[in-house]
């Protein structure tokens, strides 16, 4: 009776803490780089996944992730990084990625003259030529980053710089917006930034801005400078903008942060807003990380607002909070058809050294408390003589869950996804966070 009572326990654990089957889509090679990924569902067949990384990945599967092909996408402007996948209502996916039309741009010497969408309608199987967004030459586009609403409009932001990594302390950076209904023609490039930052590309940028976007056509883009968060708004699907930003609240340390194995840390905010039939509809939620109790402690955060942005919830730590250790560069998103909210992170909590593992938070109340629990395999030592990336990425669609990360093994990059049911995933056991309510 004991060995059958051991045993049952034995079996319950091991579902309560079952791993969730690593996926690698690429890995770093002489002629390939893998790194700051992207991913997408089909909102018309959630078994297809899209899912992109530096400088010119795609990958896609039809099947429910269980088998995934890989092409190289080309554009006449060049693809040179930082991709955005989105999805429409129909299954069309929008890829919007930078652009160097010279093939000469490096990390100290861009010539980005432009972003680039574009549009699969098979799956990601073939993409088109692609449409030019922000074409200002000289100046340099950076980090976008897409949202799309549910009559098929499309917005994107990024960060414009006079001229990239310039130390001149007269050369700004500023957040820019522009929109389309079709993803072929985008409107003229708009300023929706009061605060100008420098183009030395660290924490007193003007960089990070994730926009997002309601049914009614409330939009909200939140960015980081100058150690603060800031927000503007929209009511009227991104024509007119607040004249002055929202400080939302104080990044201690700002968003260039230093961890540890990492050339590169961003702790930049990432905005979402719950457009499910929830009664949280209509809710905002931010996540970022920072270093307020020390450069040896990073942490993640999350707040809420539930009056577009006017006031917002005490932050509230994402993870264990493990005193000296880091956790770092999240993503979050929330699946739009029940309201849950789920974060990616990078967690070191079981370790002395710099071996790292992925984590998941997921939170099914608005975000009043949060569950996670470990999703990758095994942990990885990255180091900072190398390239590792600046972003993860996750999508969640009708309880599909499906984030995307970067690891490091042997001084190599590669790019892993995993695919999680929520069925699954709420089974899970670990002690939540209780979040204050707003102010």
């Amino acid at each position: 009776m004991r060995l059958y009572f051991s045993l049952f326990l034995i079996t319950l654990s091991g579902h309560a803490f079952a791993q969730f089957k690593n996926i690698k889509l690429d890995e770093q090679t002489e002629t390939n780089t893998a790194a700051e990924a992207s991913i997408a569902i089909s909102h018309k067949d959630p078994n297809n996944i899209v899912a992109a990384s530096m400088q010119d990945n795609v990958y896609f599967t039809k099947d429910g992730g269980a088998t995934w092909k890989k092409i190289k996408v080309t554009s006449p402007s060049g693809v040179y990084g930082d991709p955005v996948l989105i999805s429409s209502s129909k299954g069309t996916f929008y890829y919007f990625h930078l652009s160097d039309p010279t093939g000469e741009g490096s990390k100290n010497e861009k010539s980005l003259d432009h972003i680039v969408c574009q549009e699969s309608t098979d799956g990601g199987e073939t993409w088109d030529a692609g449409s030019i967004i922000g074409s200002n030459p000289p100046k340099d586009q950076d980090k976008p980053w897409a949202t799309i609403d549910d009559r098929g409009n499309l917005f994107v932001t990024w960060t414009q710089f006079d001229k990239y990594n310039d130390t001149d302390p007269n050369c700004q950076s500023l957040i820019l917006l522009s929109s389309s209904s079709n993803g072929k023609k985008w409107s003229k490039a708009l300023q929706i930034s009061q605060t100008p930052g420098d183009c030395l590309d660290g924490g007193n940028t003007t960089q990070g801005a994730v926009p997002a976007i309601g049914n009614d056509g409330k939009m909200f883009v939140a960015w980081s400078i100058q150690e603060k968060i800031f927000l503007d708004r929209s009511f009227d699907w991104g024509r007119t903008w607040l004249s002055n930003d929202i400080a939302v609240t104080e990044q201690k340390g700002g968003w260039d942060l230093k961890v540890p194995g990492h050339d590169r840390c961003n702790g930049m905010p990432i905005l979402m807003i719950d457009k499910s039939k929830s009664i949280h509809k209509g809710s905002l939620y931010l996540t970022f990380s920072d270093q307020r109790t020390g450069k040896d402690n990073t942490d993640i955060w999350f707040m809420r607002s539930v009056n577009y942005g006017d006031n917002w919830s005490t932050p509230l730590k994402i993870g264990i909070d493990s005193i000296g250790k880091h956790q770092y560069l999240p993503w979050m998103t929330v699946d739009q058809t029940t309201g849950y909210i789920y974060i990616l992170y990078y967690d070191r909590r079981n370790y002395e050294d710099n071996q790292t593992n992925v984590y998941l938070a997921y939170s099914n109340d608005a975000g009043l408390s949060f569950k996670d629990v470990k999703i990758s395999e095994t942990p990885f030592t990255p180091t900072d003589s190398k390239s590792f990336g600046e972003y993860t990425n996750i999508y969640a669609h009708n309880g599909i869950i499906t984030p995307i990360w970067a690891r490091m093994d042997d001084g190599k990059t590669s790019v892993w996804t995993t695919i999680i049911k929520q069925d699954d995933l709420f089974k899970t056991q670990s002690k939540p966070a209780k979040s204050k309510k707003n102010k």
